[in-house]
C-alpha cells in the first residue's frame, strides 16, 4: 500500500535521455514519501524509454510513486512546470531539471528547516558541475534567510533547489518564458511572504552549460532585466537593480563566498 506522499517532484525534461537516469535516480534516493511528476515536452530521443523502465522499477516501492507525461506540443520548460504543479497531490512542490541531481537527504533536512521556521519556500547553496557530472569545485553559497528585497538586487534562488507550498506555487505559476520565469515567480512569491529560508549545503549539483540561458551570460542579462520590467519597475529602477544584479554576477563565478 502507498504511503500518503508529501512532496511532489516535478521535472521537466527535452531530449534527456543521457542525464535524466542520473536525476530520477536522485529522487528515488530521498527519505521522504514522494511522487515524480515527470512531464515529457516532446522528446525525440529514448526520454520516454528511460522514464518508462523506471517506473517499472519503482512499482515495489511503498513510498515513491513516478508519474509520465507527455505534452501535445513543445513549450517550454516554464509551462512543463505548470503542468507538473497542477497534477501534483502533495503538501509540497519541489523542482528538479533533468540535468540536476540532488544529496539523498536534501528533501527530509528541507522539511524539518520548514516546520521550524513556518516559511512557504526553502532553496539550498549549490556545488558547479561541468556537462559530464564533474564537480567544477565552485560552491554558489545562499543567505540562510532570503528577503524581498534581497532578491530584487540578484537572484540567490535556483529552480532545481526549491521546494515549496504547494497552495503557493499554483497561485504564482511561471510564465514569460523570455525572461527568467522562476525568478519572476520567486519574487512574487517573496513579495507576498516576506522572507524564505535556505540550507547554505550543496545539496543541489548543478550541470552548468555555456549554451544555458544561466550560462549564456549576455542572454541572461537581458532576461533579467526583463524580469524587473514584468514585475512592474520603472526604467531607472531597472537600470540599478540591474547594476547589482551584474555586479552579484560577476562575484559569483570569480569570487571567494558569495550568496546566490
Amino acid at each position: 500500500m502507498k504511503q500518503e506522499m508529501k512532496v511532489s517532484v516535478v521535472m521537466p525534461v527535452y531530449n534527456g535521455s543521457a542525464v535524466i537516469r542520473q536525476a530520477i535516480d536522485s529522487v528515488a534516493a530521498q527519505q521522504v514519501p514522494l511522487e515524480l511528476i515527470i512531464v515529457d515536452d516532446c522528446s525525440t530521443d529514448d526520454t520516454a524509454k528511460i522514464v518508462k523502465a523506471c517506473q517499472m522499477q519503482w512499482a515495489g516501492f511503498a513510498d515513491k510513486s513516478l508519474i509520465y507525461m507527455r505534452n501535445k506540443k513543445n513549450t517550454g520548460a516554464a509551462a512543463s512546470r505548470n503542468v507538473g504543479v497542477l497534477k501534483a497531490s502533495a503538501p509540497w512542490t519541489a523542482f528538479l531539471d533533468a540535468d540536476d541531481w540532488w544529496t539523498p537527504d536534501k528533501l527530509m533536512r528541507q522539511l524539518e528547516l520548514l516546520e521550524e521556521t513556518g516559511d512557504v519556500l526553502c532553496c539550498t547553496a549549490r556545488e558547479l558541475m561541468d556537462v559530464s557530472g564533474k564537480s567544477l569545485h565552485k560552491i554558489i553559497h545562499v543567505k540562510k534567510t532570503i528577503t524581498y528585497k534581497d532578491l530584487l538586487f540578484h537572484n540567490s534562488i535556483n529552480c532545481s533547489s526549491v521546494i515549496v507550498r504547494t497552495s503557493v506555487i499554483r497561485k504564482f505559476p511561471m510564465c514569460y518564458e523570455d525572461s527568467h520565469e522562476d525568478y519572476i515567480t520567486w519574487l512574487k512569491i517573496l513579495k507576498q511572504y516576506g522572507q524564505v529560508c535556505a540550507i547554505d549545503e550543496p545539496m543541489l549539483k548543478y550541470r552548468f552549460s555555456a549554451g544555458s540561458k544561466s550560462g549564456n551570460k549576455l542572454k541572461s542579462a537581458k532576461m533579467t532585466f526583463k524580469v524587473y520590467r514584468y514585475m512592474g519597475f520603472n526604467i531607472i529602477c531597472s537600470v540599478l537593480m540591474f547594476i547589482s544584479y551584474a555586479v552579484h554576477g560577476v562575484l559569483k563565478y570569480t569570487g571567494k563566498k558569495q550568496e546566490g
